[in-house]
């Protein structure tokens, strides 16, 4: 069983996600009370569009503003990189050592390791999360194009052979036939992990059908927007959740 906080990843309708996008940490609170009224599962801090994410000192104000406005939310913490569709740039070893500081800081239920980064401290952030108990989800976005049916495959094995508790894939399509690639390589890793999580989505308005067929293909987690989208296609939070509720 894997959670985000008291969030299970389990099979059925996919819980929803919500990413909070704010540039300063008055931002972020407002972010946080404009959830107030909407039904969601987990929130996803997208840390990588903070104006002052290469101070860490700032980055632990932020954190302990969500904590102080969401106590009881799971909270994923993302620095999504500048290569995978990220606002910010920053040294390899400055993005390790902001995922570890958020994993010691015991303000986060999860944290997002990018797949294609370095190995040697990859397996060490994975280390440090085991130990303080925080969630790891290991993911790789392609915002160009959708890869091969195998290639989605072998990413999405490879994150769970190095250790994630959930591995995640996003991918842009160019045509139908891409966004049925990533459903089917979906549907073949949930058949290969019956009892793991997965997350994958098709981007874009073309890809949007991916976002809401999770409990049909296997992706445990969708996305949907608040007052910001964190990426392209994301559905409107509440809209999100009716249909996921009338499709379930």
């Amino acid at each position: 069983m894997v959670k985000i906080g008291n969030v299970v990843l389990d099979n059925g309708m996919p819980k929803i996600c919500v990413p909070i996008v704010g540039h300063s940490i008055e931002e972020l609170i407002q972010e946080c009370r404009y959830l107030q009224d909407k039904i969601y599962d987990v929130v996803e801090l997208r840390i990588d569009f903070l104006q002052d994410v290469t101070q860490l000192e700032a980055v632990g104000r932020a954190l302990q503003a969500i904590r102080q406005e969401l106590p009881s939310v799971a909270l994923l913490f993302t620095f999504r990189t500048k290569k995978e569709g990220g606002e910010t740039e920053v040294p390899e070893s400055y993005y390790f050592e902001l995922l570890q500081y958020a994993i010691r800081s015991r303000h986060v239920d999860a944290v997002d390791i990018e797949y294609f980064r370095n190995r040697s401290s990859i397996k060490k952030t994975l280390e440090i999360a085991r130990e303080c108990g925080v969630t790891v989800i290991m993911s790789n976005h392609d915002f160009n194009k959708t890869p091969s049916f195998d290639e989605i495959t072998e990413r999405l094995t490879g994150m769970k052979k190095l250790g994630a508790d959930v591995a995640k894939l996003a991918c842009m399509p160019i045509s139908p036939k891409d966004v049925l690639t990533l459903l089917r390589a979906t549907e073949a890793v949930k058949s290969q992990y019956p009892e793991e999580p997965i997350i994958t989505m098709s981007m874009g308005k073309l890809g949007a059908i991916s976002r809401i067929s999770g409990e049909i293909f296997g992706s445990a987690l969708t996305f949907g927007s608040a007052k910001k989208a964190s990426a392209p296609g994301q559905l409107e939070v509440t809209t999100l959740q009716q249909i996921l509720r009338a499709l379930h």
